[in-house]
């Protein structure tokens, strides 16, 4: 049986995490008060429906408590909209709740009405494009949780023809290689401590916050 996923507010937020939701096999329903923006998520979704998220009556014929998870995209249109939605959410039994915040005071009344998880995807993708901005051989980061990185990062041209064993990522900077996908968008491949690495290649990392950046400084 596929998940069962709702999201809340379809703006170009809730609007992506609809569209990636479905097409990983997930059956989503979508919800916002413009038909405009219903009749665009109807083509992709598995059931689109027009009303506004904060009728609890409306909401309840949903069925949250079904469903395996249940975003709330509202944050940018209305604040106090998305409070009362996710504390419908909980009232009404959803096993899951992800609810995006605009603000630190945002985060904590959502946490406070019910929400399990927040996201703040502004505020995460400046934080990923400000160290891709400093330091050009970073392509992208990926938080997992709070205390670990992933980064992918083009191999720099102060290591090229070194190995993974003469750098000693993880001594020398507490930086661990997870993978290596060679230039020209080759094959993935676990590392290989004793082969060298090449210009072009990637490597994913897995470290703390601010260990990578910390070791391309070193680095240059």
């Amino acid at each position: 049986m596929n998940k069962q996923a709702m999201v809340l507010g379809l703006g170009q937020f809730g609007m992506a995490v609809a569209r990636s939701l479905s097409a990983r096999g997930v059956e989503v329903l979508a919800v916002d008060a413009e038909p405009e923006r219903v009749e665009q998520a109807a083509q992709f979704v598995a059931v689109a429906r027009c009303f506004d998220a904060t009728d609890e009556r409306e909401l309840t014929s949903t069925a949250p408590k079904r469903r395996d998870v249940a975003v709330c995209a509202m944050g940018d249109e209305s604040r106090e909209g998305s409070i009362i939605c996710t504390a419908l959410l909980k009232q009404l039994g959803a096993p899951r709740i992800v609810a995006r915040a605009t603000d630190p005071l945002h985060e904590r009344i959502l946490l406070l009405v019910g929400a399990h998880e927040i996201v703040n995807p502004e505020y995460e993708f400046g934080m990923r494009l400000t160290t891709r901005l400093l330091y050009t051989g970073v392509l992208d980061e990926v938080p997992l949780g709070e205390d670990l990185l992933l980064t992918e990062l083009q191999v720099p041209r102060s290591i090229v023809g070194r190995t993974l064993m003469q750098l000693a990522l993880p001594k020398n900077f507490q930086v661990t290689v997870a993978a290596v996908r060679k230039k020209g968008g080759g094959a993935v491949v676990a590392p290989n401590p004793t082969e060298p690495l090449n210009a072009g290649d990637l490597l994913v990392l897995v470290s703390a916050p601010g260990a990578v950046v910390k070791m391309m400084e070193r680095l240059r």
